[in-house]
């Protein structure tokens, strides 16, 4: 079935939508068993979320690159969310979208939160003809990220490594059952329409 791009796609529920990142064992394994952010975490770098499985997937390679071994499923509270979708600029300047460079660049210095939208991945991480979004947090919105909207955070690297195994041995059936169940996520009506052009 065709996706329409600009569609945020993700696991929520009625309060919180679940975004991904991958970490060292020495940031991730701590964050899980604390449920927030170790004081080794750097609170003034901007952090990347991802509400795709698949696309922090093909990010990290299934949880096998150096630095990225902890797959991390962070459930946060989707009025946070919503609150960086609303502050948010693009990551790129673009055409139409922008009066011009300068403008976008304005904006990019204010804004505390990044949207990037980047090609979606199978299950072989191979890309799709629609697109995934990519959330940056910097400055404020990266302390309300890991003080305020953090509810729960889940270690999913051993359910990453089941599926790469299915994947591998050609078990595709198998392992898509596996996956997170993501669905459209509506986008807050004060979400400007330009963030959602941006994407085709």
């Amino acid at each position: 079935m065709e996706q329409p791009q600009g569609t945020i796609r993700a696991l929520h529920t009625a309060s919180t939508i679940t975004v991904y990142q991958a970490y060292s064992p020495d940031i991730g394994l701590p964050a899980v068993r604390e449920g927030r952010f170790p004081a080794m975490w750097k609170r003034d770098r901007m952090t990347w979320i991802k509400p795709s499985f698949l696309w922090m997937m093909y990010r990290c390679g299934w949880g096998t690159k150096a630095g990225q071994e902890t797959v991390l499923a962070v459930e946060i509270s989707r009025d946070g969310f919503e609150w960086a979708l609303r502050h948010s600029c693009l990551s790129s300047y673009v055409r139409g979208v922008h009066p011009d460079r300068a403008a976008w660049q304005r904006q990019l210095k204010r804004a505390p939160a990044r949207i990037q939208w980047d090609p979606e991945r199978d299950l072989r991480l191979q890309a799709l003809p629609y697109r995934s979004l990519q959330l940056g947090l910097s400055g404020e919105a990266v302390r309300h990220y890991a003080d305020d909207w953090t509810v729960r955070i889940t270690n999913v690297t051993p359910l990453a490594r089941e599926i790469h195994a299915l994947v591998s041995s050609g078990d595709l059936d198998s392992a898509a059952r596996l996956l997170p169940q993501e669905r459209p996520y509506p986008a807050p009506a004060a979400w400007p329409e330009s963030m959602v052009e941006a994407a085709t």
